[in-house]
Order: C-alpha cells, then sequence, then structure tokens
C-alpha cells in the first residue's frame, strides 16, 4: 500500500510529495521544491530509504531543494525528456526571474509517455506527458492516485504564458486526465487535493475545453 505525505514549501507553496510502500520503507520524492532540510526530515522520521527524485517539470518552485536533496538521498533524477533542459538553465527554469538561479545539474533518467516508475517491488506510477504548463510537464499516475504537477489544480489549471506554455496543449493534456476514473484523487503542484469527478463538473477551464 501506498503512503503520501504532502509538504508545502518554498516562497510559492509548491507541493512536495513523498510516496513510499508502507511494507518496504522504498520511497521517491516528487518535486523537491526548496526546504530540503524539512523533506529530509520527514523521511528519516519515516525511516525511509529513498531512490528516485520525481519531477513533474522544471521549472525552480519544483526543483529549489533538489541539488542537496538528492545529494543527501543519493537518489536518481527523472524528468520528462522535454523538460530536461530546464535542470541546466536558469533561464528555462525561470530561476532567474526571482534573482536566485539555480542549475542544480543534468538528470539521471529522462522519462517518456508511458514509462512505468516503481516504488519498491510493489508499486508503479505511469508516466503521462501533459505539456501546456512548460513542453515537458507530465502527470504520475497510481492505482488511484495522480500526480498532476502544475497541469490541473482544485478548480483551475497551471499557467500557459511562460515559455514553453501552450494553452492548446493544455487543453490536450486536460482531455486525456478526464478519462481517468470519478474516484481518481488528484495531488497537484500548488493548492489543495481534488478528484476528477470535482474537476470534471467543475473545474471552468475544462467546461470550456
Amino acid at each position: 500500500m501506498m503512503k503520501i505525505v504532502k509538504l508545502v514549501v518554498g516562497p510559492m507553496a509548491s507541493n512536495c510529495y513523498i510516496a513510499w510502500d508502507e511494507d518496504t520503507k522504498d520511497a521517491v520524492i516528487i518535486d523537491p521544491g526548496f526546504e530540503d532540510d524539512r523533506i529530509m526530515e520527514t523521511v528519516e522520521k519515516h525511516g525511509l530509504t529513498v531512490d528516485k527524485i520525481l519531477l513533474t517539470h522544471g521549472h525552480f518552485d519544483h526543483i529549489g531543494g533538489l541539488e542537496k536533496t538528492k545529494a543527501q538521498t543519493g537518489a536518481k533524477v527523472y524528468i520528462y525528456a522535454d523538460d530536461a533542459d530546464a535542470l541546466t538553465s536558469a533561464g528555462k527554469n525561470l530561476s532567474t526571474m526571482v534573482g536566485q538561479p539555480m542549475n542544480p545539474g543534468p538528470a539521471d533518467v529522462l522519462l517518456h509517455d508511458g514509462d512505468e516508475v516503481e516504488i519498491g517491488p510493489n508499486i508503479k506510477l505511469t508516466t503521462i506527458h501533459t505539456p501546456g504548463h512548460t513542453v515537458g510537464s507530465c502527470c504520475f499516475v497510481g492505482e488511484d492516485v495522480i500526480f498532476s504537477g502544475d497541469t490541473l489544480f482544485e478548480g483551475s489549471i497551471g499557467r500557459t504564458d511562460f515559455p514553453g506554455g501552450s494553452y492548446e496543449d493544455m487543453m490536450k493534456s486536460l482531455t486525456c486526465l478526464m478519462t481517468y476514473d470519478d474516484d481518481m484523487t488528484v495531488l497537484p503542484g500548488h493548492g489543495e487535493n481534488t478528484d476528477i469527478a470535482y474537476e470534471r463538473a467543475r473545474n471552468p477551464f475544462i467546461a470550456r475545453g
């Protein structure tokens, strides 16, 4: 069974998730956006072994704690291939916009649509390419949960006016996400948890799309 803890971190109140197999304590960190000390405290508190850091996209508010978290865990970094350059370019990850240029270094694994990521021997997340917020935005889909990054929020969506963003692509990505069952929990990159049923019924962008 997968256990998930959410930490709201950094100046943009980004959601960082730590997900693990309750039986084996194998874990992944999703979007370590700043406050690596809090992230590591949570890892140590639960006695977890982190071997993967998953990124839903490459913007600074989701990678601010990446360099230190990687160093402390020894985990491999996974990002969708189309966003890979954000990890080596302060311009691409937008950190220059806030006066804190960051270059955490290249990913270890480049993901593609449909790739599976294992959390220990018992749990798998499927990578779904969902461009729109960035060209390489992706979601990670489990048995009953979607880590949606900055694609889908409660009652809203991620911005599409940054470099690499596309409203047209975002609409296509939302259409893809709406193919999942109503009871799928959505864990977004910012804000509160939601589910597919709520977004299908209430999200104005989806209704409009």
